[in-house]
């Protein structure tokens, strides 16, 4: 296999979004290929540290895009900001006037965004924030909600370490499950949904594979291997 550029979600994708544990064959199948000479970054609507640090630890590349775009770590002081927070914490202060359970939930520091805990209609707070010329985009990573300058997603962040290797679309295997990836799936050359993404989210990918979370990785890997030896 010629060498790629895997782009992969971490929530839901080699984790279970209740407890957040990574699962070790996940973990060893994608350490495998960066042995293979492939590149595998994490792009996630996490910290970008927290996602850099899974790459130092888990042993694969050590770039991470997080944030759903909004930052790209390349190192421990080593960071790209695309997001603007000041903008996104405007957003969520009117947002809370209206919608009192918008709270914030408990992550690890965020550089460029604001985390809401999911414990309200999702629809409904786009909608006030749309009437209220809000520049902004609220999306659901099923992790978390997520508030992000208007132009900030995985796409746009991960366009910029494309650039870093001058990787073109058909370099790019992105993997994921939520919507949040959607951006990133239209961008890659091969994308996979897996088997707990939902039906929209699976309608943009080239390829969906029945197994969830860690399982539907592994899965995906092994179809990704006979679609390119084709």
């Amino acid at each position: 296999m010629k060498p790629k550029i895997f782009a992969v979600d971490i929530d839901g994708t080699i984790t279970d979004n209740k407890g957040g544990r990574v699962d070790l064959d996940a973990l060893a199948a994608l350490r495998y290929l960066v042995k293979l000479g492939h590149m595998v970054i994490y792009v996630t609507g996490r910290s970008s540290i927290e996602a850099y640090i899974l790459s130092v630890f888990g042993g694969t590349t050590r770039i991470a895009v997080g944030e759903n775009g909004g930052i790209i770590t390349t190192g421990p002081n080593e960071h790209k900001l695309i997001g603007n927070k000041e903008e996104c914490m405007k957003a969520f202060e009117f947002l809370k006037t209206k919608i009192p359970e918008a709270i914030e939930k408990p992550v690890f520091p965020r550089i460029t965004e604001v985390v809401l805990e999911r414990n309200f209609e999702i629809n409904l707070a786009k909608k006030i924030l749309a009437e209220n010329n809000f520049d902004v985009k609220l999306s659901d990573s099923q992790y978390a909600y997520h508030i992000n300058s208007k132009d900030v997603n995985k796409a746009n962040g991960f366009l910029e370490v494309m650039k870093m290797f001058s990787a073109k679309k058909e370099d790019v295997i992105a993997i994921g499950d939520s919507e949040t990836d959607v951006p990133l799936f239209k961008m890659a050359g091969i994308s996979v949904a897996l088997g707990n993404a939902s039906q929209e989210v699976r309608s943009h990918a080239t390829i969906s594979v029945p197994a969830h979370a860690a399982d539907g990785v592994i899965e995906a890997l092994e179809t990704i291997e006979l679609k390119l030896a084709e």
